[in-house]
C-alpha cells in the first residue's frame, strides 16, 4: 500500500431527524486500542444519550473493522455507519453516532438512513488527509547547509521537524513511492559535497501535502 485517506482532526456534526438528535463524532485513529479509547470517551461525554453507536476501520489496509448498534435494532446503526466510512475510502478512522430519541420512531429503514447519513454529514464537514508510505531520517547541518536545503522544493520529501542549536537537526520524511532512502542519501551527499551526517529513523506514514 502506498497511501490511505483518513480524518485529519476530530470533527463533530449534528443532524436532527423527526426530533431525534444524531451527533456524529469522527476521529482518525492509530489502531484498535485508540478506537476503543475514543469510543469510551464519547460515551462518557454523552452518558445520558439513548444510544452511542460506533464503527471503525482500525488499520491502513481496511481489514480490522468493527461496529455496534448499541441497542438499536440489528443492522440499523453500526453497519450503515461502517458502509459510509468504506464508501468514502477511509482507513484508520472511527465514527461514533450519539442519538437522543425525540419520541418519533423512524423504522428500520429510517434508522439506517439516519445513522449512515449522520456519518456522511460529518465527513462532509471534516478535513480529509492522505497519508503516504514514508521513510524517516535526520540530518545534521550547518546553518548555510540548512539554508540551501530550505531553498529546495521537492515533492519527494518534507521536513517533519527542525531543532536549532550549534547545528541544525532536521527530520525528513521521504515518499517511498517517489524515492528510496539509499538514492536520497546519495543526493544529499552530492548536494552538500559529502559533508553531511545522516541517520535513518524508521518508517511509517506521513501527510506530504
Amino acid at each position: 500500500m502506498c497511501s490511505f485517506k483518513t480524518v485529519a482532526r476530530e470533527t463533530e456534526s449534528v443532524t436532527v431527524i423527526e426530533r431525534s438528535k444524531f451527533i456524529c463524532t469522527l476521529k482518525g485513529i492509530e489502531d484498535e486500542d485508540d478506537a476503543k479509547e475514543f469510543i469510551e470517551r464519547i460515551r462518557k461525554r454523552y452518558s445520558l444519550a439513548n444510544h452511542n453507536c460506533y464503527a471503525y476501520i482500525a488499520d491502513e489496509r481496511g481489514t480490522v473493522q468493527k461496529f455496534s448498534d448499541a441497542g438499536e435494532p440489528q443492522g440499523t446503526a453500526g453497519l450503515p455507519m461502517l458502509n459510509a466510512l468504506k464508501n468514502r475510502g477511509l482507513k484508520k478512522v472511527c465514527a461514533v453516532v450519539t442519538r437522543y430519541f425525540g419520541g418519533i420512531k423512524l423504522g428500520t429503514g429510517g434508522l439506517a438512513r439516519a445513522y449512515g447519513g449522520a456519518v456522511l454529514s460529518a465527513l462532509d464537514a471534516a478535513e480529509i488527509r492522505e497519508l503516504f508510505d514514508a521513510e524517516f531520517m535526520t540530518i545534521d547541518l550547518t546553518y548555510s547547509q540548512y539554508q540551501k536545503l530550505s531553498a529546495t522544493r521537492d515533492e519527494r520529501f518534507s521536513v517533519v521537524s527542525t531543532e536549532y542549536g550549534e547545528t541544525v537537526k532536521v527530520k525528513l520524511a521521504l515518499r517511498s513511492d517517489k524515492i528510496g532512502s539509499d538514492a536520497f542519501e546519495r543526493e544529499l551527499k552530492d548536494l552538500f559535497g559529502g559533508d553531511v551526517k545522516i541517520e535513518r529513523v524508521g518508517s511509517g506514514y506521513f501527510a506530504f501535502n
